[in-house]
C-alpha cells in the first residue's frame, strides 16, 4: 500500500509516533541542561546536609518547628542546608537555614499540585525532572536528615539507603527524626526485611534515629571527626558513576 493509499487514521498515528520520538530525543538535552546547571550552581555549597519532610505540615505543627530548629543549628554549625524548596517541612528547613550563618538552598520541582517555592532561599534551583533533582540531593550531601513525610519523603529515604547500601555513593549519616513516627517502618524493616533476608541485619546500621536538634548536629560531626567532610579520591570516583 502506498503512502497515498494509507487510511488517514494510520497516517495520523505514524505522524504522532515520529513526532513523539523526536520530542523524546530532544528531551535528553533538557535533562543534560538540568544536570549541568544544577551542578554548577551547587558546587560551592559544601559541606551540606539535605533535609526532607512533608509538604503538608503547617507552620504551627511541632514537626515544622523541630525542622526549623535543626536547620538553624546546622546552618550555624557551618553546613549549607538543602531542602526541596516548597512548603511544609521544606519551608521550615529553608527558614531555619536562612536565618543561620550558612546558605539555605531550595531544589524546587515543577508539579501540578502542592509545590510552590518558599521565600527563604539563598540559592534556588528549579527542576522539571525528579531524578535530576534527586541526584543533586545525594551528590552534594554529607548527611541526610529525614523528618516525617509521605511518599516523596519515603522515596528520598529509600533512594539514599539503596545508594549507600549498594556502594553507588559514599557512606553518610542517614538520620530519622521523630522516633514515634518511624517506629512502625523500622519494626517492619527488622521483622520482615531482615527476617526474610531481603536486607542484611547490618544494613540497619545505616540508619540513626535522633530526636534532639543538637544531637543531630553532633552525630554528623562525630561521623566525620576522623576523616573530614571532603570525599576521598575513591569516593569522588564513585560519585562520578552515581
Amino acid at each position: 500500500m502506498s503512502q497515498q493509499d494509507k487510511p488517514a487514521s494510520n497516517m495520523t498515528v505514524d505522524y504522532l509516533e515520529k513526532n513523539w520520538a523526536a520530542r523524546e530525543s530532544w528531551r535528553v538535552f533538557g535533562i543534560m541542561a538540568e544536570f549541568v546547571e544544577g551542578t554548577e550552581r551547587l558546587n560551592s555549597i559544601k559541606p551540606a546536609v539535605s533535609i526532607f519532610g512533608s509538604a503538608r505540615t503547617h507552620a504551627d505543627h511541632p514537626h515544622y518547628k523541630l525542622a526549623e530548629q535543626i536547620a538553624l543549628q546546622l546552618s550555624d554549625a557551618g553546613f549549607s542546608v538543602i531542602s526541596g524548596g516548597g512548603p511544609g517541612i521544606m519551608e521550615a528547613t529553608n527558614k531555619g537555614a536562612y536565618f543561620g550563618k550558612s546558605p539555605s538552598i531550595g531544589l524546587n520541582i515543577q508539579l501540578p499540585n502542592e509545590q510552590h517555592n518558599n521565600s527563604y532561599q539563598d540559592i534556588s534551583q528549579t527542576f522539571r525532572h525528579f531524578f535530576t533533582r534527586k541526584y543533586m540531593f545525594i551528590r552534594f550531601a554529607t548527611a541526610y536528615v529525614v523528618m516525617p513525610g509521605g511518599f516523596g519523603t519515603l522515596d528520598e529515604l529509600m533512594e539514599a539507603l539503596t545508594l549507600v547500601q549498594t556502594g553507588k555513593t559514599r557512606k553518610m549519616p542517614i538520620i530519622l527524626v521523630c522516633s514515634d513516627f518511624w517506629s512502625g517502618i523500622l519494626s517492619w524493616f527488622r521483622h520482615s526485611l531482615v527476617t526474610e533476608n531481603m536486607i542484611s541485619a547490618e544494613d540497619m546500621d545505616l540508619i540513626q534515629v535522633i530526636d534532639e536538634p543538637s544531637q543531630v548536629v553532633n552525630a554528623i560531626f562525630q561521623y566525620y571527626e576522623t576523616r573530614g567532610f571532603e570525599p576521598s579520591a575513591a569516593e569522588l570516583e564513585v560519585q562520578l558513576n552515581l
